[in-house]
């Protein structure tokens, strides 16, 4: 009976070796939450602000929401843009995983893109609408992504295997 212990444990272990020496990385991209707007003077539309909005409150629900959702998903690096509203959706995030935010210009998604393919282990990044389908592109994605301009809710997962293409999926959130 000790022996088929031994013997189970010791197969437990390469399997577990196996899966580790053969894992996959994981990228969630996301636009950032919902921004605060004001007032048109002499109106009643509203509009963004044209310097850097921060998050309204439905935006920073919905950034509460994003952590809870990735509390499990073993987060490792945290990119935004320099923007206010894409640090604020990444902060509950990566303050629940103990992170650093590392903030790259938006201009630069190449730079981001490189430094999540280069990272090890599973990375968020927060971008805009008109960012976030060059990232996707960048990371492998085939499919044509477009985001409107009032949907914050998209969640993409990009599983990127060892070798091969990478697997997209998208989520609401």
């Amino acid at each position: 009976m000790k022996s088929m212990r031994i013997l189970t444990a010791a197969c437990a272990v390469m399997l577990l070796a196996a899966t580790a020496a053969s894992a996959q990385q994981t990228i969630f991209v996301v636009r950032h939450a919902e921004r605060a707007d004001t007032p048109v003077p002499g109106g009643t539309a509203m509009t963004a602000p044209a310097t850097d909005p921060p998050l309204s409150a439905a935006g920073n629900e919905r950034a509460a929401r994003l952590a809870a959702m990735l509390r499990s998903a073993d987060i490792r690096h945290v990119f935004t843009t320099e923007y206010l509203r894409t640090r604020q959706t990444a902060a509950p995030t990566a303050q629940a995983q103990r992170l650093e935010v590392v903030a790259v210009a938006s201009r630069d998604q190449g730079v981001v893109t490189a430094q999540a393919l280069q990272a090890k282990g599973n990375v968020l990044i927060v971008g805009h609408s008109n960012t976030v389908p060059d990232v996707l592109k960048r990371l492998g994605v085939k499919e044509a992504i477009t985001i409107a301009d009032a949907e914050f809710d998209n969640l993409f997962v990009v599983v990127r295997p060892e070798s091969g293409e990478p697997t997209l999926i998208r989520l609401r959130y």
